[in-house]
């Protein structure tokens, strides 16, 4: 369920667009690591430092005017790369996907990310999936000029220039971004090729891949499994994609899907997240709010309607939870309740706000309800816990807020009679947050598990003492947190391969969905692979 982080996210939505030791190959802890112990509820919370930790400056250059001045970015004599170790960059790989972290030299928003892809073999490249401007990557050295121009007309470019090879798949070095010709922004990068991360394996912990079945329509996000179907809903990621809509597998034999049925419907070409209740599949579509399926015959959904009625609403995800179901509308900013007692039939009981005033735009990405509460995700606002049981009257009983927050994504659970929410955001760096809330006013942060800074955490699913993410660049990572304190990657399959088909350089690829439906089997969504089937640990 693919959301937009600030630096990309005006851009791409205006488009139609360690605590931990790996694991070995069986699954056990490698030598020196203490096994995961029963919790006894006890903790010393830890410091909440964001999602961005300043690594200091990346590179020994600069580009030399002072931030305002009106020039052009593209401008390689600009840069000073005197102390840089240019000879390393002849040696660079100079192909693949990277995604770069990006420190500013003010220090007032000292970080971001964008994306550039290099084929192998050579030919044009791109910049935040678009064709570059400058490609230059040689013995000279490595200069990048890529951009966009806003659907309010600003052209923005930014500008990269290569200094040293640090270690294998990294370059580091300094770039500039300019907008309508005035440089507004400069500093240092490091750029980290998105091959499997460091030095792991395809898989380990005795995670198999089962099957593995290409979705045609759009950018695939999320599934949903249930009556031996999985049921897998795609986006329209950019203008020339195709559009988005549902594609139906019969996993009766989980080694062999069966493609049973596509639907799409013109002029709504993103659906981005799906749930079912009985004979009844929920939809959340960008045009046209929750489409409700009849899958009796699970093979062949048929179209009931949409809701809510009215101006549809741009619904971005979806929870179950008895005979409740919650919707989450980007715009106009709503939690939205339904009554679905009868499931064709369901009810909007009311359309929830919550509002800051300082990130007025902020909005419900996704919820997890559990024990008579809610868990909203509401991106810029922080992670919120209400009590929903009077639908009328949804009480905030606490907020969990961090710097440059963007709460995207979570599951909650009791361990040692204490509820611990999992909570990650989406951006560079974003990272799965171990937190105590038990007392909603006094949330504590008890654990973090971090990876590459220049990657994401996605969505995640609680089973018991396993916890499974999706972790996009990363693949499916597999957690025992049998001790929240101290949870343990035990699994995990990199599912991502710059080969494949659709890749595109953006931050937003890779494992992104994910269902285990107790059923003995993990499905997983990756954005270019389409659905993948693991066994269950």
């Amino acid at each position: 369920m693919i959301c937009l982080s600030r630096p990309m996210r005006a851009l791409l939505l205006a488009c139609p667009v360690l605590l931990m030791a790996c694991s070995d190959a069986k699954g056990t802890p490698d030598a020196g690591t203490p096994p995961v112990v029963a919790w006894d509820g006890t903790y010393t919370p830890i410091e909440e430092k964001g999602d961005w930790i300043d690594r200091g400056v990346f590179a020994p250059c600069a580009f030399t005017p002072p931030v305002g001045t009106k020039l052009d970015c593209d401008t390689p004599a600009l840069f000073d790369l005197s102390q840089c170790n240019l000879g390393a960059l002849s040696k660079a790989e100079r192909h693949g996907i990277y995604q770069t972290e990006l420190r500013w030299d003010s220090g007032e928003y000292p970080w971001g990310g964008i994306g550039f892809r290099l084929p192998e073999g050579g030919g044009a490249g791109s910049m935040i999936n678009r064709p570059l401007i400058r490609q230059q990557f040689d013995d000279q050295g490595m200069f990048l000029t890529g951009g966009y121009t806003t659907t309010r007309g600003a052209v923005v470019r930014y500008a990269l220039a290569g200094c040293d090879v640090p270690e294998r798949h990294h370059i580091t070095g300094c770039y500039a971004l300019c907008t309508n010709n005035v440089l507004t922004e400069k500093g240092t990068f490091d750029a980290d090729r998105m091959v499997f991360g460091r030095g792991e394996a395809e898989s380990s912990g005795g995670m198999n891949l089962v099957s593995e079945s290409f979705v045609g329509l759009g950018f695939p996000v999320d599934v949903y499994v249930t009556k031996n179907h999985a049921y897998v809903v795609s986006i329209q990621y950019k203008a020339d994609m195709p559009a988005g809509g549902l594609t139906v597998f019969d996993v009766s034999d989980r080694s062999r899907p069966v493609l049973k049925k596509v639907i799409s419907l013109p002029g709504d070409g993103y659906w981005n997240a799906a749930w079912a209740k009985d004979d009844v599949l929920y939809v959340a579509t960008r045009a046209s709010g929750v489409i409700l399926f009849d899958i009796s015959n699970p093979a062949d959904p048929t179209y009931i309607r949409s809701v809510p009625s009215g101006a549809p609403l741009d619904v971005h995800t979806l929870f179950v939870d008895g005979n409740r179901l919650y919707a989450m509308a980007l715009r106009p900013g709503q939690t939205l309740i339904f009554d679905i007692t009868s499931p064709q039939e369901p009810v909007l009981l009311n359309r929830v706000t919550f509002k800051s005033e300082e990130f007025v735009t902020s909005y419900p990405h996704d919820a997890f309800a559990y024990e008579g509460r809610l868990y909203i995700n509401h991106t810029d606002i922080g992670f919120l816990v209400t009590d929903p049981s009077d639908p009328m009257q949804v009480k905030e009983l606490g907020k969990y807020s961090y710097n440059r927050q963007y709460s995207h994504a979570t599951a909650v659970g009791t361990f040692a009679g204490r509820t611990i929410a999992f909570e990650g955001s989406e951006q560079e760096g974003a990272h799965l947050r171990v937190l105590d809330v038990t007392d909603p006013a006094h949330i504590q942060l008890l654990a973090e598990h971090r990876m590459r800074p220049g990657t994401s955490i996605h969505n995640m699913i609680l089973k018991g003492t396993r916890l499974y993410v999706a972790w996009y660049h990363e693949g499916v990572r597999v957690f025992d947190v049998a001790n929240p304190t101290r949870p343990k990657e035990i699994a995990h399959f990199n599912t991502y391969r710059e080969s494949d088909p659709n890749r595109l350089g953006t931050l937003y690829e890779g494992a992104i969905g994910m269902r285990v439906p107790g059923d003995g089997y993990v499905y997983a969504v990756d954005t270019s692979r389409g659905l993948l089937i693991f066994n269950e640990l």
